[in-house]
């Protein structure tokens, strides 16, 4: 008697479940990681900008040396807020774009980055 119950109560909740239809649930929302947005173009224009700043920058630090692999470093490892400011400062003549572009590479992986350029070049 009691294996009847059971596999009727099984039965039954088979048979309901088809007839349920599925409720959509939405995943809670991922925040993307710095620098990793869909660029607009806003930051397209700031990346260029901030790229030609940070390139001039590096230029005057190391004179006579392709910089190219280095500015990719930094632009690669700032934030689209860090690109804004620098773009923002060297278009109104606010200086402290050395202690901006002087802050990213500091980073730890900034480093590794241009220690590794550095290596191919």
């Amino acid at each position: 008697m009691r294996f009847n119950l059971i596999a009727a109560f099984g039965f039954a909740a088979a048979t309901l479940a088809g007839c349920v239809a599925p409720v959509p649930v939405a995943g809670p929302a991922v925040p993307s990681a710095p620098g990793m947005t869909t660029p607009t173009i806003l930051d397209a224009a700031s990346r260029q900008v901030a790229r030609t700043v940070v390139d001039n920058e590096m230029q005057r630090r190391l004179p006579g040396v392709n910089v190219s692999p280095y500015t990719d470093c930094v632009i690669n490892n700032a934030t689209t807020a860090e690109l804004i400011d620098i773009a923002q400062m060297s278009r109104s003549g606010v200086t402290g774009t050395a202690d901006s572009v002087a802050s990213i590479v500091s980073r730890p992986v900034t480093t590794q980055c241009i220690a590794a350029a550095a290596r191919t070049a």
